[in-house]
């Protein structure tokens, strides 16, 4: 029983781990137009603006 607790209380770490990864792997492609002041303004407007829009929809959404 000692052994599947211990299994199990890996699963967070690895969960952890493996978002970490994904987040990294996506962003990497974008690192190369964050040299050029121009994009880097672009990607970062773009980034705001997405979250901003995300932020809205949920709060119209869930009536906040």
């Amino acid at each position: 029983m000692q052994d599947l607790w211990n299994t199990v209380s890996k699963y967070p770490r690895l969960v952890a781990g493996l978002m970490v990864g994904v987040i990294l792997f996506a962003l990497a492609p974008l690192a190369p137009l964050l040299k050029n002041p121009v994009t880097a303004v672009a990607v970062i407007g773009f980034f705001v603006a997405g979250f901003a829009f995300f932020t809205f929809t949920l709060r119209a959404m869930l009536g906040i």
